[in-house]
């Protein structure tokens, strides 16, 4: 099956010899959804921030739809769209304004925005709510606002960074059905998230990773019956504590 995301070996510094990603290695297929789960610092953020060209890496190098993040990286920005755990949007916009504004950004020409914005409005769900503005949404209208930004472009891979971070339940499901559904279509996803019971619903594989190591990767169903655990907190505690005595 086509690979849209390649990661070989990468690595980031901030501080000579000292890691906070290293070796990561791991690969993404079209219509996949593939978390990096762990706890907060472990890593996560950094990694898809470097894929995402936000960081330059330190080592290694990963391929978008076959494009180097360290020679092509405006070609790798083409391929992605990247969410970030703190996103926000512009307050005194109204939704509806607000996706427009942004297609314009990522589209090519006229038709291109109308495309975009008609997908927008689709996967919020926000209906006349577009019409208001932005700063009288809730936190979960806004994450789909957010969400159906990043999407509409429809890119060959969106990286989401805690997607449903500070939602309340019926809200993640929402978000998280609507993941599902895209990468259905062929939208491969790479989420980041320390709610590993959540990434155990949503994910097609997942990487774990603790002090900036990919410790792991497989299904979690694979995962689950290597380690003989009832769930994924389960597997990455297990793994935490074989690496530590190894």
């Amino acid at each position: 099956m086509e690979k849209v995301l390649e990661v070989k070996g990468l690595g980031k510094q901030y501080v000579k010899g000292v890691y906070a990603s290293r070796d990561v290695t791991f690969d993404i297929k079209k219509g996949e959804i593939f978390a990096l789960i762990g706890p907060n610092g472990a890593g996560k953020t950094t990694t898809i921030r470097t894929i995402a060209t936000l960081l330059k890496t330190t080592e290694g190098d990963a391929l978008v739809s076959g494009h180097s993040i360290l020679t092509e990286p405006e070609k790798v920005r083409e391929c992605i769209t990247y969410l970030p755990d703190e996103a926000g949007a512009y307050k005194n916009m109204t939704g509806r304004a607000y996706l427009e504004f942004m297609a314009s950004i990522y589209a090519k020409d006229g038709q291109d925005v109308i495309d975009y914005v008609n997908r927008g409005v689709e996967i919020c769900e926000l209906g006349e709510r577009l019409n208001d503005k932005i700063s009288s949404y809730s936190r979960g209208m806004t994450r789909k606002l957010l969400l159906a930004r990043a999407i509409m472009p429809k890119p060959d891979l969106a990286i989401l960074d805690e997607p449903t971070s500070g939602l309340d339940i019926l809200n993640a499901l929402e978000i998280r059905r609507t993941i599902k559904k895209l990468a259905a279509d062929g939208m491969s996803f790479l989420l980041s998230s320390h709610n590993m019971l959540e990434i155990e619903f949503v994910s097609d594989r997942v990487g774990i990773i603790a002090k900036g190591m990919l410790l792991e990767t497989g299904t979690p169903e694979e995962l689950v019956a290597k380690y003989e655990a009832r769930n994924l907190e389960e597997v990455f505690e297990k793994v935490v504590k074989i690496r530590e005595v190894l």
